[in-house]
């Protein structure tokens, strides 16, 4: 009993501290105001940074030629007349350039016509029917993870649909979302198979691993052993913090939500027919889109090295092919389960599917733009050197070192979104330094993952942050960043410990990290 008690106890302290979260956090202004009071309060830091002399020297790659090169890096003055020419004069392309803008907006072309057409919601029905309740938020969570090996794509697809899972199993749309985002995001560097990530961060590894063995070569399958074990420990993970933390403090959901039927009903031979169609479409698709890729010679993969995944143009055109897996069967269910009967409808449906993101678009211009301006100012890229220094003067080794190591990255993690960036920034730093130590680039580079992973979700830094609250405001218009950090905290938290925990217990057992790839030198 008093087990039981203490339980209870806890679980009400940790709801209380997260409600605390949400309510502080929601107080704050509305998510377009907050990004502008950041831009401002850059400004201002930026000015006074640069007016004290805040700087650092050190070796560092040049993400452009991949090239080490000592660089003495100073903050640059938002408020000074280049920084205010910088602004004005990259206002629309620091809005245009935004990643996620595009990608979310083109996605949603096809999602809204498929959604619009009642398509997704008959596809959910049908997953209803067949899929055990217990299994559903280790699918979403599982799918998220595996979705990284299509980079980005999964925020823009994946959480959306976590949230309509969710509520067609009648449960709490926000739950779905913050599992999908878990697994999107919280578990970025863990699948089952390689993805964009492993040859970007492997290259950059190994320009930094070169600085004290010319011939070293961190391969992309570097980390693969342990970023396959890793994706069941986050599949967990994830399911837990879902149905234990985050699912119960969200409560009931009884909101109707426009265009989407949660109820299991009757479906027509109509509907059944479209389901039938649209399905075989989307198969039709996937073969073709294999057919395609199997030559040699594929148009769809990289010129230089015939590889399907590094800067291939199959992985750099998947935002539109997702599109198109949406759009097609979108229209054939519409047109025999008779939701649609001309173009002209199928056109309506794309139109109310942009005017639905127009919240979205206004977030993301100020978004955007702090973003932008954070970049600009080189005031992450200090912050990253400056962190290294002080780890590097702490002096300890072994896990407690590496420890340290994958919490100073989450930290910087909030601040540098980028994991290319940042780890172009702090690899020439810390591989060597781990490597005179004893240590492999692939242990430096895996500790980095895990640290660069685990706290994306809690970081309004991150790109996709903003493009995560709009979608929970579909849900529930009250909801803002306060809600999206209560939700996604406890996940970044228990990530940070177990994901570390599989580490160490990986170093004690000496297992190798990927093909040919040990922990030592």
């Amino acid at each position: 009993m008093k087990t039981n008690s203490n339980s209870v106890k806890r679980k009400s302290l940790t709801m209380k501290f997260l409600d605390g979260v949400e309510r502080v956090g929601n107080k704050l202004p509305h998510p377009i105001t907050l990004f502008g009071i950041f831009c401002v309060a850059i400004m201002l830091v930026s000015a006074i940074a640069s007016l004290t002399g805040v700087s650092v020297t050190a070796e560092l790659i040049d993400p452009k030629t991949m090239q080490l090169k000592e660089q003495t890096v100073t903050v640059t003055n938002l408020l000074s007349a280049d920084g205010i020419k910088y602004m004005l004069e990259n206002a629309v392309k620091n809005f245009t350039n935004f990643a996620p803008l595009g990608m979310v907006l083109v996605a949603m072309l096809g999602v809204g016509v498929a959604e619009g057409t009642g398509y997704i919601s008959a596809v959910l029905k049908k997953v209803v029917s067949i899929t055990p309740g217990k299994l559903v938020t280790p699918m979403v969570v599982l799918l998220g993870v595996m979705s990284n090996i299509a980079s980005d794509a999964g925020y823009v697809v994946l959480v959306p649909l976590g949230g309509l899972i969710f509520l067609t199993f009648k449960r709490h749309p926000l739950a779905g979302i913050a599992a999908a985002f878990a697994g999107v995001s919280g578990g970025f560097s863990a699948n089952l198979l390689i993805g964009t990530t492993d040859p970007m961060l492997g290259g950059i590894s190994t320009e930094a691993a070169k600085i004290l063995n010319p011939n070293y070569v961190v391969g992309p399958t570097a980390n693969y052993f342990f970023m396959f074990v890793s994706t069941f420990v986050i599949t967990i993970i994830g399911t837990i913090i879902t149905e234990k933390i985050v699912e119960p403090r969200l409560g009931t959901y009884n909101k109707k939500v426009e265009n989407i039927d949660t109820e299991i009903s009757h479906i027509s031979d109509d509907e059944k027919k479209g389901l039938k169609y649209a399905n075989l479409s989307i198969l039709a698709l996937v073969v073709l889109i294999v057919a395609l890729c199997i030559p040699e010679a594929s148009f769809l993969r990289n010129p230089k090295n015939g590889s399907l995944i590094d800067h291939s143009p199959l992985m750099n055109g998947l935002v539109p092919i997702i599109t198109i897996l949406f759009f097609v069967p979108g229209v054939i269910y519409g047109k025999f389960a008779k939701t649609i009967k001309s173009e002209k409808d199928v056109a309506a449906k794309l139109s109310k599917s942009m005017a639905s993101m127009g919240g979205y678009i206004a977030l993301a211009f100020v978004a955007s733009q702090f973003i932008a301006y954070f970049s600009y100012t080189n005031l992450g890229t200090i912050l990253a050197v400056k962190g290294a220094v002080l780890l590097e003067a702490i002096g300890m080794k072994g896990p407690v070192l590496f420890i340290l190591f994958i919490l100073v990255t989450g930290f910087i993690n909030l601040f540098i979104g980028s994991a290319s960036a940042k780890w172009a920034i702090m690899a020439p730093i810390f591989v060597p330094m781990f490597m005179r130590l004893g240590y492999s680039p692939e242990l430096t580079q895996v500790a980095y993952r895990i640290g660069d992973s685990a706290t994306n979700i809690i970081s309004p830094l991150m790109a996709y942050f903003a493009v995560i609250v709009a979608f929970m405001q579909k849900y529930d218009e009250e909801s803002g960043i306060g809600t999206l950090i209560s939700m996604m905290l406890p996940f970044s938290i228990a990530f940070l410990i177990f994901w570390t925990i599989l580490l160490v217990i990986w170093m004690a057992l000496g297992l190798p990290l990927g093909p040919g790839a040990g922990l030592f030198m």
